[in-house]
C-alpha cells in the first residue's frame, strides 16, 4: 500500500488508486482507523523542547557570568556592599535578559504545527465529511476547493481549472496550474510536479479531487520540519569573543592575586591584609560592566533598527549582521514585490512600456505624442483583458489589495493606468456568459452584453489565442490575419518571453454566441508581465557591494525569470547562474570551490539552500539568508543570521529567523548592517578603554610590589577607580555615534574577533604609559618627602584622570581624537559627573577619611592634570602609525572584495 520506489508523480491515476486500494466511495471508517494506527497521525511531531529550568541553568554556563558571581561574593566578603550590590544587579539583569531571549529560540516547530490545515473535507463510506486533518491517512480521497488549504501531499485524480499558490513552499510567484496527467521524469523539482498537491499550500482557483499519498513527516512540509530540527545552533562571533575575554581575565585575576599576595607576604606584610588587597585588585580586573555595556549596545542598536523597520529576536545576532560578508536572498517577496505587473504591451508591431509596479494603479502607458490610433488599440486590448478577469482590487487602509489571481490583478491595474475602471466597464458591459480557464485550454473567455449585441473577450497563452483568430485589429480596423502577421506576432511573443516576461494574448469577437465564441476571433495584442524588483532593492544592493557584501539570489523560480531580475537589480554581473539539478551533480567540495562565482541559483529546493549557506560558511564567511516562505526556514536557521519578511513571511520563516523586516524591504538590511557594525565598534571601544585601564592598574601595583615600594593605592581606592572609570564613562561609550566610514569598510574576518593587532597595541601603549606615569609620580612624591597618604592621593587622582582622557581617545582605534572630540554627549555628561564625585572625595571631610585623601592644592592639581594629559599625544602618535603602516585586513577586516565579487 505504501510508496515503494517510483515517485508518486510518475504513477498514473489508476496505478495510484490501485496501490493505495482506494474505491469510488473512499476509505471505510474501519480501514481509515487501521491505517491511522499504522501510519500515525497527520501532524508534525513536537520537537523536544527545552524546559525553562534548563534555559535558566544555561545562562550560568557563560564564563564571564561565573566570574562575576565570584566577584559578587568576594566584594561582599570585603565589606564593600555597594560594589557587591552593583555586580549582583548587573549579573541578574544579564541572566534575566538572556533567559527571556532564549525562551523563544526554538518555536519554529510550533509555527509549523500552526500552519497545518486544521480540518479537511474527505470522502469516507461514500459520504463527504469534515474531519480533523490529523486523522487523514494515505489512501484518503480529499475534496479540494478554491480557498482551501491542502492538508497532506496528494495525487490528483480530478482537476477542473485548478491552480495552487505554492509560493510558501517553492518560491513560485504565481499560482501553479495543476493537472492529472502522468509525468515521466522522476527527477522533477517539487515546483514542477504538477499532478501533485502539497501540504500547507493554498488553492487559488478551481476545484479537484486527490488521493493522499503522504502524511505527517512524510510530506514535503514534514521533511522541511526534519531539516529544521537537524540544523545545529551556532554561536555568534561576539559570544565567542566575550567568552575568550572572560577566560583571559579569569586567568589574569588569579595570577594577580597570587603574585601580589606572595610578594607582599615575602616582604613581611600581614597575610590577611595582602589577601584582601589582592582580591580587591582581582575584582577590579574583572569587567563587571561588560554584560551591561554589551546589552545596552545591542539594545540601542535594536531600538534604532526598529525605527528602520528591522526587528531582532536575539540581541547578539545584531553584531553578527554587522560582520556579514554574504546575503543569500530569496527572490519572491524579498527582492521583488510579489505583485505581478504588466511591463510591456505589444499591438501590431508597436511596443509600449508601462511604468509603475505592484497593484497600486499609479503609473502610465507611454504613448507617443499624437498617437490617437495607438490609444484606441490600447483601449480595446485593455478593455478585453480587464473584462475577462474574475479578480478585483480593493483599497484597504490606504493599501491596494488583490482578491483573486495575481495575473488578473496585473491586467486590471494595467487597464486602470489607461483610465479604464473594471467596475465601470462591467457596468457598461455586464457579463452574461463564460467559458472558464483550464490547464488544457490555457485560456478564459467571457461574453458581455453591449448596445444591441454581444461581444466575447478571451485571454490566454499567445499561441492558443492566435490559433483562434483569423483577423487582427492592431491600431485600426480589423484586417486579415495572414501568415506574415502571424509570424510577426509569434516573434514578438518570443522576444517578450526572452525578457522573462509572462506573455498573455487578448482577442475579441463581436456578435458572439457561447458555442462559437472562441472561433474566428480578432487578435487585439500581447501583454508582458513580471513580478517586478523592488525599486529600493537596487540601491540597497549597490550599498551592500560598497560595504564589501556579496548579494546572492536563491529562488525556486524559473532560471530565465531569476536571471532577468538579478541582472536588473545588479546582482548578476558576469557570474554564474546555476539550477537545482546542477547543484545535485556537485559534491560539497565542488560547491565550496565554485560558490564565490555563482550569483544566481534557480529552481532550487530547501536542501539546496542549506548547501549553499553551508558552502559559504565553510569558506569562513558570515552568511545571512533572507526569505519569506516555508522553504526558507531551514536555511534561515542554518545561516549565521536569518532575515525573515514580516508582512508576506510565513510564521515558520519568522520563527526560524533571527531578524524580521517589518516592511519586507531588502533595503532595511543595509541599515541593519550599519547598526551591527556600529554596535561591534562600540563594544570594541569599551573593551579597549576598559582593558587599557586595567593594564594601567595592574602594572602600577605589580611594579610597585616588585620594586619594594609601598602599595600606591588602597583597596577602597582601587574599588572606586573600578566603579568610576568602568561605570558611567564605559556605559557612555555604548551610545557613541558611528564612525563616518563604517559602510566603506569591507566585512570583518569572523576569526579575528575584537583583539586585532592595532587594538592590542593601543591597549598596551595606553596601559603601559599609565603605569609609567603613575609609578613615576608615586616615586617622586615619596622621594620629595610627601606623606604616604598624599603620594597615594596624587597617584589615585592621576590614574582616574588618565582613564578619563583615554575614554575620549578610544572612541576610535584609527581616527584622531580631534575628529568630533565631543560628539558623544553621554560621555561628556558621564565625565562631568565623575569629576564632581572626585572633587567631593578630595574635599568633603567624611569622604576624605573613607578614601584616605587630602585637600589637594592648585599646584598639585596642575601637576596631576598635566601628567594625565600626556597620554593623549602618546595615543595619537600610536594611531597615526597604525593608519600609516597597518592595512585594513590587519585591523580585523577581510581583504577588500573578499565578500563581494
Amino acid at each position: 500500500m505504501m510508496q515503494t520506489h517510483a515517485p508518486w508523480h510518475t504513477r498514473s491515476v489508476d496505478q495510484t488508486i490501485s496501490e493505495l486500494e482506494v474505491t469510488a466511495d473512499g476509505l471505510s471508517t474501519d480501514e481509515a482507523r487501521r491505517r491511522l494506527a499504522e501510519s500515525g497521525p497527520n501532524e508534525l511531531p513536537q520537537a523536544e523542547g527545552t524546559t525553562p529550568w534548563q534555559i535558566l541553568i544555561a545562562q550560568f554556563k557563560n564564563v564571564l557570568i561565573l566570574i562575576l558571581l565570584v566577584a559578587t561574593a568576594l566584594s561582599a566578603f570585603l565589606g564593600e556592599l555597594l560594589e557587591s550590590a552593583v555586580i549582583a544587579v548587573i549579573v541578574l539583569f544579564a541572566i534575566v535578559l538572556g533567559f527571556i531571549q532564549e525562551f523563544r529560540a526554538e518555536r519554529a516547530m510550533e509555527a509549523l504545527r500552526r500552519m497545518a490545515a486544521p480540518t479537511a473535507t474527505v470522502l469516507r463510506d461514500g459520504h463527504e465529511r469534515d474531519i480533523p486533518s490529523r486523522e487523514l491517512v494515505p489512501g484518503d480521497l480529499i475534496l479540494i476547493a478554491s480557498g482551501s488549504r491542502i492538508p497532506a501531499d496528494a495525487r490528483l485524480i480530478e482537476a477542473a481549472s485548478l491552480k495552487l499558490n505554492e509560493a510558501a513552499l517553492t518560491g513560485e510567484s504565481v499560482p501553479v496550474e495543476k493537472h492529472t496527467q502522468t509525468l515521466s521524469d522522476p527527477g522533477l523539482a517539487v515546483g514542477d510536479r504538477r499532478n501533485l498537491v502539497f501540504s500547507g499550500t493554498d488553492v487559488a482557483y478551481g476545484r479537484g479531487r486527490a488521493v493522499i499519498v503522504a502524511t505527517g513527516t512524510d510530506t514535503e512540509f514534514g521533511q522541511i520540519t526534519g531539516m529544521l530540527q537537524g540544523v545545529p545552533e551556532h554561536r555568534t562571533p561576539l559570544q565567542e569573543s566575550l567568552d575568550k575575554v572572560g577566560r583571559v581575565l579569569a586567568i589574569a585575576a588569579a595570577i594577580v592575586v597570587i603574585l601580589i599576595a606572595s610578594f607582599g607576604v615575602m616582604r613581611g606584610e600581614p597575610l590577611l591584609e595582602m589577601f584582601i588587597f589582592g582580591v580587591a585588585l582581582a575584582v577590579a580586573v574583572v569587567p563587571e560592566a561588560l554584560p551591561a555595556v554589551v546589552t545596552i549596545s545591542l539594545a540601542i542598536g535594536v531600538q534604532r533598527m526598529v525605527k528602520r523597520n528591522a526587528l531582532v529576536r536575539h540581541l547578539p545576532t545584531v553584531e553578527t549582521l554587522g560582520s556579514t560578508a554574504v546575503i543569500c536572498s530569496d527572490k519572491t517577496g524579498t527582492l521583488t514585490r510579489d505583485e505581478m505587473t504588466v511591463r510591456e504591451i505589444w499591438i501590431d508591431g508597436r511596443s509600449f512600456d508601462v511604468t509603475g509596479s505592484g497593484y497600486e494603479p499609479t503609473g502610465k502607458i507611454e504613448i507617443p505624442a499624437g498617437g490617437e490610433s495607438e490609444r484606441e488599440g490600447l483601449e480595446r486590448l485593455l478593455t478585453g483583458s480587464a473584462l475577462a478577469c474574475d479578480a478585483h482590487l480593493e483599497l484597504e487602509e490606504g493599501i491596494w489589495k488583490l482578491y483573486g489571481d495575481p495575473t488578473e490583478g496585473a491586467l486590471i491595474v494595467a487597464a486602470a493606468k489607461a483610465g479604464l475602471d473594471k467596475e465601470a466597464l462591467q457596468g457598461a458591459m455586464p457579463r452574461i456568459g463564460e467559458i472558464p480557464f483550464s490547464s488544457e485550454r490555457k485560456r478564459m473567455t467571457t461574453l458581455h452584453r453591449t448596445e444591441g449585441s454581444t461581444v466575447a473577450y478571451a485571454k490566454g497563452a499567445a499561441e492558443v489565442i492566435l490559433n483562434a483568430c483569423d483577423r487582427y485589429a492592431g491600431t485600426g480596423d480589423p484586417s486579415v490575419l495572414d501568415q506574415g502577421v502571424r509570424s510577426r506576432i509569434e516573434a514578438a511573443a518570443q522576444t517578450m518571453a526572452q525578457k522573462a516576461l509572462r506573455v498573455l494574448a487578448v482577442a475579441s469577437k463581436p456578435d458572439a454566441e457561447i458555442e462559437t465564441a472562441e472561433q474566428g476571433m480578432i487578435f487585439l495584442g500581447l501583454l508582458g508581465m513580471i513580478d517586478p524588483p523592488r525599486t529600493e532593492a537596487k540601491d540597497a544592493i549597490a550599498k551592500c557591494e560598497q560595504a564589501g557584501i556579496k548579494p546572492v539570489m536563491i529562488t525556486g523560480d524559473h532560471p530565465e525569470t531569476a536571471q532577468a531580475i538579478a541582472r536588473e537589480l545588479g546582482i548578476l554581473q558576469g557570474g554564474r547562474v546555476v539550477v537545482g539539478r546542477e547543484l545535485d551533480a556537485m559534491s560539497d567540495a565542488e560547491l565550496e570551490a565554485s560558490v564565490a562565482e555563482i550569483e544566481v541559483y534557480a529552481r532550487v529546493s530547501p536542501e539546496h539552500k542549506l548547501r549553499v549557506v553551508t558552502a559559504w560558511q565553510q569558506r569562513n564567511r558570515i552568511c545571512a539568508m533572507t526569505g519569506d516562505g516555508v522553504n526558507d526556514a531551514p536555511a534561515l536557521k542554518k545561516a549565521d543570521i536569518g532575515v525573515a519578511m514580516g508582512i508576506t513571511g510565513t510564521d515558520v520563516s519568522r520563527e526560524a529567523a533571527d531578524m524580521t523586516l517589518t516592511d519586507d524591504n531588502f533595503a532595511s538590511i543595509v541599515g541593519a548592517v550599519e547598526e551591527g557594525r556600529g554596535i561591534f565598534s562600540n563594544i570594541k571601544k569599551y573593551l579597549m578603554y576598559l582593558l587599557s585601564s586595567n593594564i594601567g592598574e595592574i602594572g602600577l601595583m605589580a611594579v610597585a610590589t616588585l620594586a619594594g615600594l609601598p602599595l600606591p593605592l588602597s583597596a577602597v581606592q582601587i574599588l572606586y577607580v573600578n566603579l568610576a572609570t568602568d561605570g558611567l564613562p564605559a556605559l557612555a561609550l555604548s551610545f557613541d555615534p558611528p564612525e563616518n566610514d563604517l559602510m566603506d569598510r569591507p566585512p570583518r574576518d569572523p576569526k579575528t574577533g575584537i583583539f586585532t593587532r592595532p587594538v592590542v597595541t593601543l591597549m598596551l601603549v595606553g596601559g603601559l604609559w599609565s603605569t609609567a606615569v603613575n609609578i613615576g609620580l608615586f616615586t617622586w612624591a615619596l622621594e620629595s618627602g610627601r606623606e604616604l597618604s598624599h603620594a597615594m592621593t596624587l597617584t589615585f587622582l592621576s590614574l582616574v584622570l588618565i582613564q578619563f582622557f583615554k575614554a575620549y581617545n578610544f572612541r576610535s582605534d584609527r581616527q584622531s581624537i580631534l575628529y568630533r572630540p565631543f560628539a558623544n554627549k553621554w560621555l561628556n555628561l558621564a565625565i562631568l559627573w565623575e569629576l564632581m564625585l572626585l572633587a567631593l572625595i578630595v574635599y568633603v571631610p567624611v569622604l576624605e577619611e573613607a578614601f584616605g585623601t587630602y585637600d589637594v592644592p592648585l599646584n598639585d592639581w596642575l601637576l596631576v592634570v598635566s601628567l594625565a594629559l600626556s597620554v593623549v599625544p602618546v595615543l595619537e602618535l600610536t594611531k597615526w602609525l597604525i593608519r600609516r603602516f597597518v592595512p585594513l585586513e590587519q585591523v580585523g577586516e577581510l581583504h577588500p572584495g573578499a565578500g563581494s565579487r
